[in-house]
């Protein structure tokens, strides 16, 4: 998984000016299609290695949920994307709404635009989208195959005072299942200001009967 987030973060880094274009205009086909095949490579790689320490490659497998957020303070659109279980969560106005997107789903909340042209590198290959990934130079050096997992991918436009949660199935397990925990939260989280490190992790850990999962979670508080 460390493994993963690196590569990724590293070609987001690279990338980080197209992409930022991309999302302020909305183009959600190249954002789409760029981050999924990114997810694909990535955890390719992971595959690969696994194949040379001799080892399954599901060994190798991870859970990877990605959220891009543009320091631009006018850019409110917000991209989701990965694989695997877990949860996508908005607090908006006192409750909690449910926005993972489904395996299937390719809407997030309206955002339109059209897309951006083709780029090349400087020999000449195209690229895939926004993320400096050249396509495979000839059909003896195909793509890596899928992921195990389906892609999940979905933008959404924030709000001041919204608190975006993306979490792993140990809090989005009785955060969907417990209305104690809910509401638990949402008095905590919607006060004025996120709060510190540590009631965060606090409050993270609140015990919910029939759940002790792991509970990674990463949210944001909308200025």
């Amino acid at each position: 998984a460390a493994d993963a987030c690196r590569w990724i973060g590293e070609a987001v880094g690279r990338s980080h000016a197209r992409l930022v274009d991309d999302i302020r205009a909305a183009r959600r086909g190249d954002l789409k299609s760029g981050l999924h095949r990114l997810t694909d490579r990535s955890l390719g790689r992971l595959r690969a290695a696994a194949a040379e320490q001799g080892l399954e490659p599901d060994a190798y497998a991870a859970t990877l949920r990605c959220l891009l957020l543009p320091a631009d303070p006018e850019c409110r659109t917000r991209v989701f994307f990965g694989v695997g279980p877990g949860g996508l969560f908005r607090l908006r106005g006192g409750a909690w709404q449910d926005i993972e997107p489904e395996v299937t789903e390719v809407k997030g909340e309206p955002v339109v635009g059209f897309g951006s042209p083709p780029a090349e590198t400087p020999d000449g290959d195209r690229l895939t989208m926004d993320l400096g990934i050249p396509t495979p130079p000839s059909p003896y050096e195909p793509a890596p195959g899928p992921p195990r997992e389906p892609f999940r991918f979905r933008t959404s436009i924030a709000r001041p005072g919204d608190t975006l949660l993306m979490c792993g199935t140990g809090l989005a397990d009785p955060l969907r299942g417990e209305r104690e925990l809910r509401a638990h939260l949402a008095d905590r989280w919607s006060r004025p200001g996120p709060p510190g490190l540590a009631a965060f992790l606090a409050d993270t850990q609140v015990r919910v009967k029939g759940y002790a999962d792991d509970r990674t979670a990463v949210a944001v508080w909308e200025a």
